[in-house]
Formats: C-alpha cells, structure tokens, sequence
C-alpha cells in the first residue's frame, strides 16, 4: 500500500515544529490522493516521546531507519536512505520540512527518488488534471506563483509557518527497516555543532518575533527588545546594519543575504524597511512597524504602525502586555 511519506526531523531529541506542519499538510495531500500518512525517523536511536508525538500528528505508520551511520546527520546518506525507503515501500509521494537540512534533503532525495521537486510549497499539492499543483512564494516574497507536474513521482518541501499544526491522533504503529549508507554517501560529514541560541526560540520556527535596527542607536540598548520578546514569548532578531556593526549576531540577521522567515507577527523596531530586508519578512502574517519616520518605507506594507519614539513606544507596549496576561492569567 502506497502512503504520503514525511520525513520527521529529530534535534535533541524531540520532533520540529516543522515536521508538524509537514504532517499537517500531508494529510491534507493524502486526503486529496486517497493515501495514508507514513513518517519516517532515521537516526543512531529514536527515542519513544518522538513515536508517539508522530502519531499524535497523524501518522498512521512511524518507519524507523536505524543505523550508527546516521548520526551525525548528512545530507547524502538520509536522501539515499529516504529514497531506499520509498522504493522498497513504493511510495510516490513526500513531503519535508523546508528547514535548512530539509532543503539539503530534498534536491537529493528527488534525484535518487526520480521525482518531480516542488520546493518551498506554502500549502498542500492540490489535484488538477492527471498531476498536482502547488503554491509558493517567489521573487523574494514579492509574489505568488502556482507551480504544476504531472510526473509520478513528487518531493515536496513545505515552507516553514505555513500551515497550522494540527494533532490528528492515530494508534501508534511501528516499524524497522534496514539500511547502511555506502561510503560515497559518507564523503562529507559534520565534525561539529555550535549551538549559539539554546534556551531561546529558533528564529526560523518562531511564530512571533521582534527585531530592531539602527534606530536603536547602540548594543546597549536591545534589553528592551529581549523584553518586548520574553513578554511575548517571541524570537529577537535584526536589520543587516545591525549584524554588520557586531550590535546582534549575524545568526539574528533577517533579510535577502540573512534568515528568510515567515512568523505570524513580525515587529520591527526603528527598521526603515529598505527591501532588502522586507524580502526577508514580507511574507510575515501580521507585520508591526514602530518608526519615529512616518515616511519609512516600512509603513508601506505594515498591517499596524506605530509612528512615535521607540524608547517610549516599546516599554509602553512591554508594560500593557504585562497587564494584559495577568489579567487573563485565569
């Protein structure tokens, strides 16, 4: 029985947020195709809460692909492991999250698969005609475009913070295959991980998240940023000039040259909104603009702004937030 395969992400031991939104998707996809939804864990060892939190998502089936040679992980040797999953299955369909090993992923695995490569889909493929067609963000967030293949066999990658995810519980069922990668698949490894933000929110999978720019004048003054974020549970983040002077790491550049996102809100502070960095944001749900400018660019493509100071806007907002859940707290 054919099924739609995702390929769930595993970091510390705990599934990604994407992978939910992936499986979300894909059972939307397997409804359209008539299929059921497979996830598929690789790794030196898959811990039990991961079992459990896949099916809680709506796998009906939890494929565990073990071997020491999957830890770390590289690119080459989990495409040739997927690819060997979905042939030894006879599956046709996949989908991934479209994190930064995902997309590594997913060009490789649609050469070892022979399939068709639709890439950065913000929902699920829709039937049309004998083939599947699905929508994604272009030219820099600048458009939407309808991307369509007739061709067998298709690899998907779902944009991160696209769909919502949704728990769709299923009996957790369980099952082991085999697979040693060849050496060619081993040629280039990781020989180190440098974790640079541990306890906070990943910038790529948050849904909400603050950042600032030059209009904060210096380093020594972002406490209110991390605050506003803290209070909100929400990501920092900068502009490029921020980066570029050593005021934030360049890990929290959001823009075309840095991290492309696409949270639910997004607030930018003392940020003029040059397009360079609104190609990075632009596809943002809900876009917050506090500029003391009101003719920033920004403002052009802000669902709300704030025109005032930012050193009297941001702790007035932190401190109403603040009331706001104490008095919802019950």
């Amino acid at each position: 029985m054919s099924a739609i395969l995702v390929w769930a992400e595993i970091t510390d031991g705990r599934v990604k947020k994407p992978v939910l939104e992936a499986l979300t998707a894909a059972r939307a996809w397997a409804e359209s195709a008539g299929l059921p939804v497979w996830a598929a864990a690789l790794g030196k060892e898959i811990p039990d809460a991961v079992l459990s939190t896949l099916a809680e998502y709506g796998a009906e089936k939890v494929i565990r692909i073990l071997s020491p040679a999957l830890e770390p992980l590289v690119n080459s040797a989990y495409a040739r492991a997927l690819a060997h999953l979905m042939k030894e299955k006879g599956l046709s369909y996949a989908v991934l999250p479209q994190t930064y090993d995902g997309k590594a992923i997913a060009p490789l695995l649609a050469i070892e698969a022979d399939a068709a490569l639709l890439s950065g889909i913000t929902q699920a493929p829709e039937k049309e005609g004998t083939g599947w067609k699905a929508r994604r963000i272009a030219f820099s967030n600048k458009a939407i475009e309808w991307v369509y293949t007739e061709y067998p066999r298709v690899i998907a990658t779902l944009r991160t913070n696209s769909v919502v995810p949704a728990k769709a519980p299923k009996p957790l069922a369980t099952e082991e295959v085999s697979f040693t990668p060849e050496a060619k698949d081993l040629r280039l490894q990781p020989t180190g991980v440098e974790k640079v933000a541990t306890d906070k929110v990943p910038l790529t999978e948050a849904e909400i998240v603050v950042s600032a720019g030059r209009g904060l004048k210096g380093p020594e003054n972002w406490g209110m940023v991390e605050e506003l974020a803290r209070v909100l549970g929400a990501a920092t983040a900068c502009s490029k000039p921020v980066a570029d002077v050593g005021w934030r790491p360049h890990h929290e550049h959001v823009g075309q040259t840095g991290i492309q996102i696409s949270p639910n809100l997004y607030i930018a502070i003392g940020i003029s909104g040059a397009i360079q960095h609104l190609a990075g944001v632009a596809s943002s749900k809900n876009i917050v603009v506090i500029n003391n400018d009101p003719e920033a660019p920004f403002f052009k493509v802000a669902d709300y702004g704030i025109v005032g100071d930012a050193f009297e806007v941001v702790p007035r907002l932190t401190e109403a937030i603040k009331r706001y859940k104490e008095q919802h707290a019950h």
